[in-house]
């Protein structure tokens, strides 16, 4: 058979193969396509505009560093993208407690960082800010971020001032666990929350820790049995979340502001925090919208949410979701890596991140391609445990190594800290308060007698006799927990 005849017959027959027939490479298919689109303008490649344009790669488009370069010199990231000054400890990783924040250096760390199921490498959403003046702040609480704060050194009765975005609980999960544990291990103050009202008063922040408390009340009676002292109060600083730009705090030079966000439901909202000539937003959950374009425009750190868009099927695949439940929950909730993109080349952050975002390594390229069809700064990805530290000069970027079997570490360091440098006057004894009732009031006596004698079980030698009622002349001598105590001079 000819190369002619064999040629009509595969005309003929379509699905037959012939090796004489040379398939072209699928640069050459590309680069047809690509041609095709440019001759009737149908495409675009990262311009953001309805008309293709002649380029230098493979498909027409345009080959840029996003970060501007230079010849053979790769990568080239902004000039203020390196550690800052103060960072004396490791440039690759950040380790609790190997370094002191300067005066005028933030510290932002992502304690948690998915929606939904929290993992092994993913807590529920959670952002901790740090500030050189000794302010610190927690906006939202997600399921599971209390084990990374504790991994982060954060003594547990020294968390405070929460700032929630909305009441879905996948942003509060982790309150009710730390509220009484946090008073029963010597949080003797009281914990403050601060979060947007709703459309009726039982659907705000206020309603949501009246139910909380409700929800604990025979967890918290029965601690009761243990020094609580105010452990137990909540102050709630509950505000309209109908308010645009307005302060929602204001105290020690630290201003934050909150604004409405679409999330489906009236109640929730976005927060900017200013201090010291820096800035930081964290949107929380919603549509892409022009409040947080305009609250976030020039900020030094923008964190978004960010949900995978045309993936439905692939959740399918994976999790059993239907996509037309994965696709109505993105378009009607969430901001998609396109969308992430936008806001991030509009409001032109010194640094561009998101979190609440179920990383999937298998589509996170295709993700960052997204929000590079339109933003070409500085990104990075806010998952659980980065750590960002900020200064006028400066932004690094790390991971942080946490000790795998961490437990609370002690308050007394952090105390002294603030004791030396006259934020705090701590008396040289603490009496602990008294507990607010007895096991007696709380026990039927017979349930008592119930238990096993001590003495069966302890050793001759190591006996103790139990105590059944609180030490009441117990008190904490402050030189004792606190070595080389300083106080600042009047």
């Amino acid at each position: 058979m000819t190369k002619e005849d064999n040629s009509k017959e595969i005309k003929n027959n379509p699905n037959q193969q012939s090796d004489e027939i040379e398939n072209p490479s699928r640069r050459h298919v590309m680069q047809g396509l690509a041609a095709g689109a440019v001759a009737t303008g149908a495409v675009s490649y990262g311009s953001g505009e309805a008309q293709a344009h002649q380029g230098n790669g493979p498909l027409g488009e345009t080959l840029k560093n996003p970060y501007g370069g230079r010849p053979a010199g790769g990568i080239t990231l902004p000039e203020y993208f390196r550690p800052t000054k103060y960072m004396t400890g490791s440039n690759a990783n950040y380790f609790p407690l190997s370094e002191e924040l300067g005066p005028d250096e933030m510290r932002i760390s992502f304690c948690g960082s998915t929606p939904f199921p929290p993992r092994e490498d993913q807590a529920g959403t959670c952002i901790m800010v740090e500030l050189g003046n000794g302010k610190r702040f927690f906006f939202d609480f997600g399921s599971g971020c209390v084990r990374n704060i504790i991994g982060m050194q954060v003594p547990g009765q020294l968390i405070n001032d929460i700032f929630i975005t909305h009441l879905h609980v996948d942003h509060y999960a982790d309150i009710p666990y730390i509220y009484p544990f946090r008073a029963w291990s010597g949080g003797y103050t009281p914990l403050r929350i601060h979060g947007p009202s709703g459309r009726t008063p039982e659907l705000g922040t206020a309603g949501m820790v009246k139910g909380m408390q409700q929800m604990l009340k025979w967890h918290l009676e029965a601690f009761d049995v243990f020094p609580i002292g105010d452990g137990y109060e909540i102050e709630v600083n509950e505000f309209d979340f109908r308010q645009e730009g307005g302060i929602v705090y204001d105290e020690d030079g630290v201003t934050v502001r909150s604004w409405p966000r679409s999330h489906a439901k009236d109640g929730a909202v976005g927060y900017r925090l200013d201090w010291n000539g820096l800035s930081f937003v964290w949107t929380g959950d919603g549509r892409p919208d022009e409040l947080s374009l305009e609250y976030g425009k020039g900020v030094d750190v923008f964190v978004t949410e960010m949900s995978g868009q045309d993936i439905g099927q692939l959740m399918t695949y994976k999790y059993g979701l239907p996509q037309e439940l994965f696709n109505y929950t993105i378009d009607t909730h969430h901001t998609s890596h396109y969308a992430v993109g936008k806001m991030m080349a509009e409001a032109r952050p010194r640094l561009a991140m998101v979190t609440h975002y179920t990383q999937d390594e298998d589509i996170d390229a295709e993700m960052l391609a997204g929000i590079r069809a339109h933003y070409d700064g500085l990104f990075a990805w806010g998952l659980d445990v980065a750590v960002v530290n900020v200064t006028k000069d400066a932004i690094w970027y790390r991971k942080a190594t946490l000790p795998g079997k961490s437990g609370s570490v002690a308050p007394f360091r952090e105390l002294g800290k603030m004791e030396a440098e006259g934020r705090i006057t701590l008396p040289d004894e603490i009496k602990p308060p008294a507990p607010r009732s007895s096991r007696a009031e709380q026990q039927d006596q017979k349930y008592r007698d119930m238990e096993i004698d001590p003495k069966e079980y302890y050793p001759a030698d190591v006996f103790r006799a139990p105590n059944p009622e609180w030490p009441s002349d117990f008190v904490i001598k402050v030189d004792d927990v606190i070595p080389n105590r300083k106080k600042k001079a009047e």
